[in-house]
């Protein structure tokens, strides 16, 4: 038992009595509410403290709205080079695009597309194939002229001069360049640019082939007459009559002793006492005799006389007749087979070489129309300006493209007056002179758009590698073309600073370090972007840095609207 203390008995199923651990468990439990409570105010008063920051007095917000005390805006004068610019907007092209046809009234249904299908950038140059239509070749040829017939042997005209002057550009032989004939030689030449494009010459038809077939055949059979006409007259001047001349040799004979005969009859006479007219009767027949020698002596002769041989002659002649006619006639179906160069072969271009812009054919396709689009090799940027701004541009000036921030140096190649035909084209250039540049209002539109009065500008960019062409190509670029610039750094100060005297001298206000401001009387020169060249005058010095004035800050309010009033100068 312990002094003091009342004896419980413990129930283990009762509210646990008085215990040591007792006291230490209500202290805890009381700790935990302060600490709790001091977080809250903690936290109630940094709230407070950020909620009086966001709070303004209106006394407050008025001091901290109000314009700042008034006061000179001053730039520092410096030290660049100033130009005066053209500005104008133009499309990016290649000189004269043209839509290249093929002439195939003569293929018909055969027009296919069999193969040399270029891709669009590939370069069409003298002598180049363009395309293969129906296994042949498109040959292209620089000229004017237009296809519109197939050349054979025997036509005459313009495009035959044309053509042997685009062959002798190639190197190729054609005959005289002055003939407008096409002859054999100009054949020749064709068949040469056949060769060197890879492809057999143009074949003659079946019908011409075999029209010298047959002229040959009969060539041959009119040589044969006339060897046989040759043969006939040979003979019929060779030939040997022997019967005939031993007849005529016999009766030769025959008829001089026939004579014999009657001249012995006649010397007998006296023995005969022959009557006178016996006698007469036996000279007679004395001289019928010598009439049958001379008959006889006649025909003779006249075995020993060449022979007859007329109708032989006739003959030759009639065959050798025939056989010109049948050479003639071969030789016009020989020219119907000499190298011709068809209407569908070949196309011809005034300038060359050109760039393949566009294909409107493919490998298995039917040709109809326009095959494929080509320009000139020449990338340039076509643009219009007004006229005023146009004087002030010379073809030779350079200038600078600008695309995607990307640039470019261009030189203007070409200035087409104003009313004059003009490719595509940007814009109105930009002011020059005092005004500074500033580029066009114009919609980058055709030049056949373009309004009366404005010229077109042709320039050319320099060296391009072959991926900034193709960003160029078909795009619309801004370029800048100098006109004026000062050629080096000068001083010069925004055209602001600039106020004019008493006697209409040009001066600028110039801040000293003590705040105090002088006006300086200057000359100007060039003004260009905002800027304007100045030089001090009377004596006076201005030098890079020096502070001048171009407007003033502050001023009151028009309590209305919260600006600044109209009187005050507010130009910063």
């Amino acid at each position: 038992m312990t002094a003091g203390h009342d004896l419980v008995p413990s129930d283990p199923d009762g509210p646990p009595g008085p215990g040591p651990e007792a006291a230490p468990r209500s202290w805890r439990s009381g700790n935990r509410t302060l600490v709790v409570l001091a977080g809250v105010a903690v936290v109630s008063l940094v709230a407070g403290l950020g909620l009086s920051r966001l709070v303004l007095n209106p006394a407050e917000a008025a001091a901290r709205t109000a314009p700042p005390d008034a006061g000179p805006i001053t730039v520092p004068v410096e030290s660049r080079e100033l130009s005066n610019d053209v500005t104008v907007r133009g499309d990016v092209v290649f000189d004269d695009a043209v839509d290249l046809r093929v002439e195939t009234a003569d293929l018909g249904e055969r027009a296919v597309v069999t193969g040399q299908v270029p891709e669009v950038g590939a370069t069409l140059d003298a002598g180049s194939v363009a395309l293969e239509v129906a296994g042949r070749p498109v040959l292209v040829l620089p000229g004017g002229l237009p296809t519109y017939r197939t050349l054979s042997l025997g036509v005459s005209g313009p495009d035959v001069l044309q053509l042997k002057a685009a062959l002798g550009a190639l190197g190729i032989g054609a005959g005289d360049a002055t003939s407008d004939a096409y002859d054999r030689a100009t054949a020749q030449g064709v068949a040469e640019l056949y060769r060197r494009a890879g492809y057999p010459a143009p074949s003659p038809s079946e019908e011409a082939a075999q029209a010298v077939t047959d002229a040959e055949r009969a060539v041959r059979s009119a040589q044969a007459e006339v060897s046989a006409a040759e043969g006939a007259l040979a003979s019929a001047g060779t030939r040997t009559r022997g019967s005939e001349v031993a007849s005529a040799d016999a009766a030769v004979r025959s008829a001089e002793r026939a004579v014999g005969v009657a001249q012995v009859e006649l010397d007998s006479c006296p023995a005969d006492a022959c009557t006178p007219g016996e006698s007469a009767r036996r000279q007679a027949a004395v001289e019928d005799a010598r009439d049958a020698v001379e008959v006889a002596r006649a025909a003779r002769a006249a075995l020993d006389a060449a022979p007859d041989t007329s109708a032989e002659r006739a003959s030759l002649t009639a065959a050798r007749d025939a056989l010109a006619d049948a050479r003639e006639a071969l030789a016009d179906a020989q020219d119907a087979t000499v190298v011709a160069l068809p209407a569908s072969e070949v196309v011809f271009l005034e300038t060359l070489p050109r760039r393949v812009d566009a294909v409107s054919v493919r490998r298995g396709g039917t040709v109809e129309g326009s095959v494929m689009s080509v320009s000139g090799a020449t990338l340039q940027v076509v643009a219009t300006a007004a006229r005023a701004d146009a004087a002030l541009l010379t073809v030779g000036a350079t200038g600078t493209a600008v695309l995607d921030g990307q640039e470019f140096p261009v030189t203007i190649s070409a200035i087409e007056a104003a009313g004059a035909s003009g490719g595509s084209g940007g814009g109105s250039g930009g002011g020059s002179g005092d005004g500074g540049s500033g580029e066009g209002s114009g919609d980058g539109g055709s030049g056949g758009e373009a309004g009366a009065g404005r010229s077109t500008i042709t320039l050319l960019p320099g060296e391009l590698t072959p991926e900034q062409v193709a960003a160029l190509q078909g795009s619309n670029v801004r370029v800048s073309i100098p006109v004026s610039s000062t050629g080096g750094a000068v001083l010069a100060v925004p055209l602001a600073a600039l106020t004019a005297g008493p006697g209409g001298e040009s001066r600028v206000e110039v801040m000293g370090d003590d705040d105090s401001t002088a006006l300086v009387e200057v000359e100007t020169g060039l003004a260009a972007g905002g800027y304007v060249e100045v030089t001090a005058a009377g004596g006076a010095t201005l030098t890079e840095g020096d502070l001048v004035v171009i407007g003033q800050s502050g001023g009151a309010t028009d309590a209305a609207t919260g600006e600044p009033d109209a009187d005050e100068d507010a130009d910063a």
